[in-house]
Parts: C-alpha cells; structure tokens; sequence
C-alpha cells in the first residue's frame, strides 16, 4: 500500500499523451516558423508567404527561403527528430535509459564512410552514400559478433559490448583517416564534416536522408507498445508472445538506418538521442506508446534551435556537434541530479 501511494503523485504529474503530443506539435510548427524567419537575412511573415505562394528565381526572398531555409529546416527535422526516435527505441530495446543511437557503432561507422570518402576525393554523393554504407556495415557486424557470442549468455548485454568494440574500431579507423589526411585540405573537410554541420544542405540531400529515415521511423513507430512488453524482461515478453529476437532486429535494423543517414547528410550530432528522450519521459511518462512520439516532436524542435543558435551566434556558423554537446551534457547532468533526488 505505501509504494502504490508514493507512486501516485509521479504518475499525476504526468501530462495527458493527446495534450502533450498537440502543444508539442504546436511548439514544432511555431519554432519551424520562426527558424524560416531568422537569419543574416530576415524574413517577414508577408514575405515568407509571398515567397511560398509565388516562387520567384530573381527575388531575393524566394532564393533564400526556397534555396537556404527550407532545405536547411526540412534537414533538421529529419534530422533531429530521427535521432530522438531512435534513441527512445534504442533505450526501449535495452531497457537502459543510457543508451543512445550510437551505442552500436552506427555512427561511428558512418563517420568512417564519410572520412573515408572525403580522403580520397569522392564526389559529395558518395561521400554520403559511403557514410550510410558503412554505418549499416558496423551494425551489422555487431550484430553477427553479439549474435555469435551471445549464445551461451546474456544476448543484450553481450551486443551492447560487442558494439561498443566496434564503435571503438570504427573512431580508431576515423582517426587513421585524419592521419592520412592532407592537413592543409582534406583533414580540414574531415574534421568540419564529423563536427556537424547544415550549411551546404539543399534539396537533394534532403531527398536522399527522408527515404531510410522514414522508412525507419514507420516501423518504430507502429512497433513502439511492443517495447513496453519488451521492458518487462525477456522470459515475460515471449510469455506474451512477442519474438523478442525478431523484435530486437526490426528496431536495431529501423534505428541504423534512420542514425546512418543523418551522419550521411549533416555529420556526427550527439546527444539528442540521449537527452530527448529523458525530456519526454519526464512530460508524457515511460509508456513507449506515447513517449517514442513525443520525443520525435521534441528531437525537431530542440535540433531547429540549435540550430538557428550556430548560424546566428556570431559571423561564423558554429558547427552543431560543439552546440548539442555544450547544451546536452550539462542538461543531462540537471536530468541526473532531478532523478537523484527524487529517488532520495
């Protein structure tokens, strides 16, 4: 009786998923609207509808709303809520709030592809194509290790190490790549590129992240009350009937797909798919059902103003690694002691 009283204040505290899910829908569309508005080269409400409703090549608003921003926003929003939804189902997978998208080397690997691809001159097509290659190869080969060594023990735990060995393979690899590197050219593109960045982002690359992103959201998404199952423990969720094995792979598969190709089009951004979804199980609660999407609509909205912070803060863009590391770290670390002493 006394635990079921203590935990009811928490769970009160919680917000309604259909309240949540539409003020954060909300607060999406509005910090959308602003980040098209901001910039060297401000944008009116008027202006940026004119320049919406009637395209113009020779007006200075439609090239910079058409050619900068809208590329620029539509990446991030892939980009961040991606992220946020993959490190939701990743810490739902492994039942371990600590986890985010890369703890499998997704990428790690992908930074190799990239590193690799601008080392030897490779068109920035295939620099992107190289990076989601190799983030899909590095999981993969986590997979086949933790699959391969996890026989006779505990299958989670033994991926979760067998990833972190790849990831470590993989950043020795970058590393090897900068060392080879021109430090005069090439070492700089590498070093820009892993940092992060949506300055050179138009409409093509944004057509070739939305593919595996969304075709890796859509199975997270339909899937996301099984992790609830999953979180119960494995010998329970077969119980119930659910093929944890098969489970397991579908989100790994969805989550790789959708972290290999945000490195592919924009670098190495960390921390959103640790932090986002701590900041929406603090909102919504640990129902994965509402909880995967609200971290989806908080991953657009966080990565949109940071991003309009790197390209406002000073003359020159900041890269959006260096931001998300500087804001989510000391967040996470505000997010640990609130947990302590709640606990306390």
């Amino acid at each position: 009786m006394a635990s079921v009283v203590s935990e009811a204040p928490v769970v009160a505290s919680y917000v309604r998923p259909w309240r949540a899910h539409t003020v954060l829908f909300l607060i999406m569309i509005a910090v959308g609207v602003g980040s098209l508005m901001l910039g060297s080269y401000h944008l009116s409400l008027h202006d940026m509808f004119q320049a919406a409703l009637h395209p113009n090549p020779e007006n200075e608003a439609s090239i910079v709303l058409w050619q900068v921003r809208l590329p620029r926003l539509l990446a991030a929003s892939l980009v961040g809520g991606g992220l946020a939804l993959a490190g939701a189902a990743y810490q739902g997978l492994f039942n371990n709030p600590m986890v985010s998208p890369d703890i499998l080397g997704a990428s790690a690997g992908s930074g190799f592809g990239a590193a690799l691809g601008i080392l030897l001159g490779w068109h920035i097509v295939r620099i992107e194509c190289a990076a989601f290659v190799m983030g899909l190869i590095a999981v993969g080969l986590a997979w086949m290790l933790g699959a391969l060594l996890g026989r006779r023990g505990d299958p989670v735990l033994m991926l979760v190490l067998v990833g972190i060995l790849v990831a470590s393979v993989f950043a020795a690899l970058i590393s090897f790549t900068k060392y080879m590197a021109d430090p005069y050219d090439r070492l700089q593109a590498i070093t820009f590129w892993l940092m992060g960045s949506f300055a050179s982002i138009n409409f093509k690359d944004v057509k070739l992240s939305a593919v595996p992103i969304l075709l890796g959201a859509v199975p997270l998404l339909l899937l996301r009350w099984r992790l609830n199952v999953l979180c119960m423990g494995e010998e329970e969720a077969r119980a119930l009937g659910v093929n944890t094995r098969v489970l397991r792979f579908i989100v790994i598969l969805a989550a790789t797909l959708i972290s290999s190709a945000t490195v592919s089009i924009c670098g190495m951004v960390g921390w959103i798919g640790l932090v986002v979804p701590h900041l929406a199980r603090m909102i919504v609660g640990p129902n994965y059902r509402a909880m995967i999407p609200a971290a989806a609509l908080i991953g657009v909205s966080f990565l949109l103003l940071v991003d309009d912070v790197a390209r406002t803060i000073g003359t020159l863009e900041m890269p959006i690694g260096i931001l998300t590391a500087l804001i989510g770290a000391p967040f996470f670390l505000f997010l640990l002691v609130r947990q302590s002493r709640s606990a306390a």
